[in-house]
C-alpha cells in the first residue's frame, strides 16, 4: 500500500518548516536576525527556494521564530513555577536555560529589526508579557523568601541577562558554552541577597522594558 502523495508532502513540508526553523534559531541567537536568508538555508539542507515558499520574507521568519521559541520558553518557565517550592531556585533553574531566553531576550530586546516586527504582532507580544510574568513571580517570590536583592526588578534581570550573553564569541561551541554558563553563575552569585554595593535609581521593572512610542 502507498503513501498518500499529500501526506507525504505534508509531511515533507512539516520537516523542511522544521528544520529552517531549528537552523534560523541557532544563527539567531549566535549572529542575530540580519544573517543573509541563503546562509539559513544552507544550514536547514535546503534550498532558497524551498526557504521563501515557507517563509515569504526575514519579518516572517523571524516572526515564527520568535513564536515557536517564546512558546517553548513559556512551557518551560511554567513547568519549573509548579515544580519548584522556592522561587529562587526556580530563578535560577530558569535562568540556566540559557540557550532558549538569551534568544528570547535577543529577539525582544537586543535587535532593533525583531523589536520592530514583533512589536506589531500581538500574538508575539501576548507570548512575550507571558513570560515576564512569570519571571515577576519568580522574582517578587525570591524577594519575599529574603534570597533574591530587594533592590533589583525583573527588568534588571532581563537587561543583565541580555546584556551578558550577547555576542558571545569562543573558540569553540563547548568554549562559548561554557563561558555562557560561567557568565550566569557570577549573575545570579550577584543577584543573590546580601550586603552590597548600593545599586542607583530604582528597580528596573518588566513594564520599563516596553519601547518608547513615537509619532
Amino acid at each position: 500500500m502507498t503513501a498518500d502523495p499529500d501526506t507525504t508532502l505534508r509531511a515533507d513540508a512539516r520537516r523542511n518548516r522544521d528544520q529552517i526553523l531549528a537552523a534560523a534559531k541557532s544563527i539567531f541567537a549566535a549572529s542575530g536576525p540580519e544573517v543573509p536568508m541563503e546562509e539559513i538555508a544552507r544550514a536547514a539542507g535546503v534550498g532558497v527556494g524551498t526557504l521563501y515558499r515557507r517563509f515569504p520574507d526575514r519579518d516572517a521568519l523571524v516572526r515564527a521564530v520568535a513564536m515557536d521559541n517564546f512558546e517553548r520558553v513559556l512551557i518551560d518557565a511554567r513547568t519549573i513555577a509548579a515544580e519548584e517550592t522556592s522561587a529562587w531556585r526556580g530563578l535560577q533553574r530558569l535562568l540556566r536555560q540559557s540557550v532558549e531566553l538569551q534568544l528570547s531576550i535577543q529577539l525582544a530586546m537586543v535587535s532593533h529589526r525583531a523589536l520592530v516586527i514583533l512589536k506589531s504582532d500581538p500574538a508575539v507580544r501576548l507570548l512575550r508579557d507571558e513570560i515576564l510574568e512569570v519571571l515577576d513571580g519568580f522574582v517578587d517570590g525570591a524577594q519575599a523568601e529574603g534570597k533574591l536583592r530587594p533592590d533589583v526588578g525583573a527588568g534588571d534581570i532581563a537587561i543583565l541577562f541580555g546584556t551578558l550573553l550577547r555576542q558571545m564569541r569562543a573558540k569553540s561551541p563547548a568554549v562559548a558554552e561554557m563561558a555562557a554558563r560561567r557568565c550566569v553563575g557570577i549573575m545570579i552569585d550577584g543577584l543573590s541577597a546580601r550586603p552590597g554595593s548600593e545599586l542607583p535609581g530604582r528597580p528596573i521593572t518588566s513594564q520599563d522594558l516596553e519601547p518608547e512610542e513615537h509619532g
